[in-house]
C-alpha cells in the first residue's frame, strides 16, 4: 500500500480549471486501478493533496437544491462570483479568497476501505489544526463539517465537506474558513441548513488576518498522523495537464 501523498499548492486557480485538474488526477488512479484488476497487476497508485484559494465561486452538489442559491445570474456578475452545478455530495456551498480549501484525490485502499472513517477523519484534522489556536469545536450530528457552539442558539459552520468516491478513490474535499469574507454566504443557505451562522477563524479569534500558510502546515501534520501517511511536495505534471 502505497501511504505517500503527492502535495500541490495551486495558490490562486479558477474553481472550474481546478475542477477539471481533479478529474483527471481522479481518472488516472481509477483507470490504474481498473487496469490492475483486468490484467491482474499490482501497480501502484498514487494519491494526491491540492490546496487552493478560488475566486468567488458558489457550487452546488448533485442533490442539492438550486432553491438554496438566493441570487440571480446578473446578482452573481455584479457580486464577481460564478456558479456551478458539480459531482460532489452535499447541497450549497461558497468559495472564496481567505479560504483554505483541500481536495485529497487519494486511493482509500493505500489507507482503509471506509468513506465513513474517510470523512470523519477529515473533520478530525480540522477539528485538531482549530484546537490548536484554542477553538473548541466539534461535529454536529446527522451534519458533515465543523462547527462552533453546536446545541447551543450560536451554533455556527467553520468548515464545509463534500466529496466523491469511485472504486475507493476520492476528490473534492473540505473548505476551511480562516479570513472569508462572510458576507457572501448572505447570498446562500449555506448546505442547505436554515437557521444556522457561518463563521471564520479569524472572527473568532478576533484577529483582522491569520497565517493561512501556518494553518496549511498543521491541517498536513493531522492528517498525516490520522491517515499514517507522508507528503511529498510534487509539481503534479501529467500528459494531460500543467497547472
Amino acid at each position: 500500500m502505497n501511504k505517500i501523498i503527492r502535495l500541490k499548492d495551486l495558490g490562486t486557480k479558477d474553481y472550474k480549471e481546478t475542477w477539471e485538474y481533479q478529474e483527471e488526477l481522479f481518472k488516472e488512479v481509477v483507470d490504474l486501478k481498473i487496469k490492475n484488476r483486468r490484467e491482474e497487476t499490482n501497480l501502484e497508485t498514487p494519491n494526491y493533496f491540492l490546496f487552493v484559494e478560488h475566486p468567488h465561486v458558489y457550487t452546488l452538489g448533485k442533490s442539492g437544491d438550486l432553491s438554496n442559491l438566493l441570487l440571480s445570474e446578473k446578482q452573481l456578475e455584479s457580486k464577481g462570483a460564478t456558479f456551478y452545478k458539480i459531482n460532489r455530495g452535499g447541497d450549497i456551498t461558497y468559495h472564496g479568497p481567505g479560504q483554505i480549501v483541500g481536495y485529497p484525490i487519494i486511493d482509500l485502499e493505500n489507507f482503509f476501505a471506509d468513506i465513513h472513517k474517510y470523512l470523519r477523519f477529515l473533520e478530525e484534522a480540522v477539528i485538531l489544526t482549530l484546537q490548536e489556536y484554542g477553538i473548541v469545536c466539534g461535529r454536529s450530528e446527522g451534519e458533515t463539517g465543523v462547527w462552533l457552539g453546536e446545541g447551543t442558539p450560536f451554533a455556527r459552520k467553520i468548515c464545509a465537506m463534500g466529496v466523491r468516491a469511485s472504486r475507493w478513490v476520492t476528490m473534492h474535499g473540505f473548505a476551511l474558513n480562516v479570513n472569508a469574507d462572510l458576507g457572501y454566504f448572505d447570498n446562500i443557505i449555506p448546505c442547505g441548513i436554515r437557521g444556522k451562522a457561518v463563521t471564520s477563524l479569524n472572527v473568532e479569534l478576533g484577529v483582522e488576518k491569520v497565517d493561512e500558510e501556518e494553518v496549511k502546515e498543521k491541517i498536513l501534520k493531522h492528517f498525516s498522523k490520522l491517515f499514517e501517511a507522508t507528503f511529498e511536495k510534487s509539481e503534479i505534471v501529467n500528459q494531460q495537464s500543467k497547472i
